[in-house]
């Protein structure tokens, strides 16, 4: 054997990414006594976009913030069963205002009837697709529509004051929805698939010890041999060059297209169900290890499986020279449509105190200017919505889409400067401090994700998430797929979450564990209440 060979790492699972999804399925595969695999990590940390850190004794939260919902969300009952949720939970003070550019804040009154019209629009547009209403002709976009039903709305008013500031809340929502949906425009988001997401009870829930403080439980059943970070995957080679071929035509495509030859596409890009197994091509003679995955380190590893949980920010930068052969056409397309959009936060860290202990956020009811907004480096601030309050000496600012990717040019301190102009005009206060820290996140930048969390642009449906998670087969006689998919990208109900993406890496795992065995997903002692055993979560050994 010469050298070369003997340095190829062969297993029966590799994982790609160590985010939530890949520490998933790495923890379900070792809890079954299934230790023959290796989980590539191209950082040199393990967690992907749950990051949490601790300047000057603040903790920051860069990337996952909360745990969304209570009942049935797995994350939750992770966290809840190793001690990681305050259920002695004391209300804070939750005062929010509303500041014009001049300083004048508007009434707490006023501010609640918009907010509580704004709600009721968006629950209406999440009925069309709960009901399979039809929007009304032309109409295509979240934005469209709730630009639609504010026009309706202010029309009642007489007075053009009244009109113009109920106007600029509304404006101001809609920017924060940007960031709740990850997108540039709520014109970017497809009117009939806003209710495809699923919202689980039990409000946003944080971690006092950070989100990172989950990792520790996550992954302590992987032995930590199996996890090498800093392995960048270059190249998936999923099935053999020349010795694999699809059988279901006479046809000569290239390889992206072998896969669904013939299979049936219905109107809203999902494969039908009766042509899955054409996704099944033949192989011609048997192959050792069908899968090989090749690192930037050199590195290379052999195995019968992988399960894939690369972002789909990077999946839409890199899908066609990452994979041989080229993943099939549906699943590229359905990568394309998708959206993936850049929400990043900025983070003002004080010395002290400078709000009233009542206040928690400062909402900026920003003017339009048509005469510089044109110009995204000039206006780019006026993303940032609000500031809101993690501590009394850390406030947090929110920013997404094309002025989020700018401001990721800008240096930290020509955004603490700017962060600090717009307290001080909103709040008609000169003597608002600078503050001694500032972090801002990078998400469009980081080449492991390349965006934040994943959205279903106009265009785009539930069935193209669907079509993401779709396993690929090299051989129909095969019980178990070669190439798996993962991530809150791959999750139709929970998709942008951290708890979808780790129910995608349980359901990647499932699938390849043994079907005579037993699995071990069940654990009726171990979980914080009923409702994870009835969903056969397992939290604890």
């Amino acid at each position: 054997m010469d050298k070369e060979e003997s340095d190829i790492r062969k297993c029966k699972v590799i994982i790609v990414g160590g985010g939530m999804a890949g520490l998933s399925a790495a923890s379900l595969l070792a809890k079954n006594n299934m230790n023959d695999f290796v989980l590539l990590e191209a950082r040199k940390r393990i967690g992907g976009r749950i990051v949490s850190i601790e300047p000057d004794g603040c903790k920051l939260e860069l990337g996952a913030n909360w745990i969304h919902g209570i009942l049935g969300n797995p994350m939750y009952e992770m966290a809840l069963v190793n001690n990681l949720v305050d259920i002695v939970h004391v209300p804070k003070p939750h005062k929010v205002i509303a500041a014009t550019e001049d300083g004048n804040q508007v009434s707490t009154q006023l501010l609640q009837e918009i907010y509580e019209a704004y709600v009721c629009f968006l629950r209406r547009c999440e009925e069309y697709f709960l009901c399979q209403y039809l929007p009304p002709e032309g109409i295509e976009s979240v934005g469209e529509h709730i630009q639609l039903e504010i026009e309706l709305y202010l029309q009642k008013l007489n007075d053009p004051e009244e009109r113009h500031v109920r106007r600029l809340i509304f404006d101001c929502l809609l920017k924060r929805e940007t960031c709740i949906s990850g997108c540039d425009s709520m014109s970017d988001i497809d009117l009939l698939e806003l209710g495809s997401y699923t919202e689980l009870q039990g409000g946003n829930i944080t971690l006092p010890s950070g989100y990172s403080s989950i990792l520790g439980p996550a992954s302590k059943h992987i032995p930590p041999d199996n996890i090498l970070k800093e392995h960048v995957v270059s190249c998936i080679k999923w099935s053999s060059g020349e010795n694999w071929y699809s059988d279901l035509s006479d046809e000569t495509s290239d390889d992206s297209e072998r896969t669904v030859i013939d299979a049936e596409i219905n109107d809203k890009g999902c494969i039908n169900d009766e042509s899955v197994d054409l996704l099944k091509p033949q192989i011609k003679e048997k192959i050792e290890y069908p899968v090989e995955v090749i690192c930037e380190n050199g590195n290379k590893f052999l195995a019968d499986h992988v399960i894939c949980t690369i972002p789909l920010g990077v999946l839409k930068d890199k899908s066609t020279t990452l994979f041989s052969p080229p993943l099939p056409l549906f699943k590229q397309e359905s990568i394309e449509r998708l959206s993936f959009g850049t929400v990043n936060k900025v983070f003002l860290v004080y010395e002290r105190p400078f709000l009233p202990h009542d206040v928690s956020e400062v909402m900026f009811l920003w003017e339009a200017d048509p005469e510089k907004d044109d110009d995204i480096s000039k206006t780019w601030q006026k993303k940032i919505f609000s500031f809101s309050k993690v501590t009394e000496t850390v406030l947090l600012g929110w920013i997404s889409g094309k002025e989020a990717e700018y401001a990721e040019t800008l240096s930290q301190d020509v955004i603490a400067d700017m962060c600090t102009d717009i307290l001080r005009k909103f709040l008609n206060d000169p003597y608002v401090p600078k503050p001694k820290v500032c972090v801002c996140t990078h998400w469009h930048s980081e080449p492991y994700t390349r965006g934040s969390y994943t959205a279903v642009a106009v265009g785009a449906s539930q069935c193209d998430i669907e079509n993401l998670a779709l396993p690929l087969y090299t051989k129909r006689t095969n019980k178990k797929p070669t190439l798996l998919f993962a991530g809150e990208h791959t999750h139709s109900s929970f998709y942008s979450t951290v708890h979808g993406a780790y129910l995608s890496g349980r359901t990647c795992a499932q699938s390849l564990l043994d079907p005579e065995e037993e699995p071990v997903t069940i654990s009726c002692t171990d979980t914080g209440d009923l409702s994870s055993w009835i969903r056969g979560i397992s939290l604890e050994d």
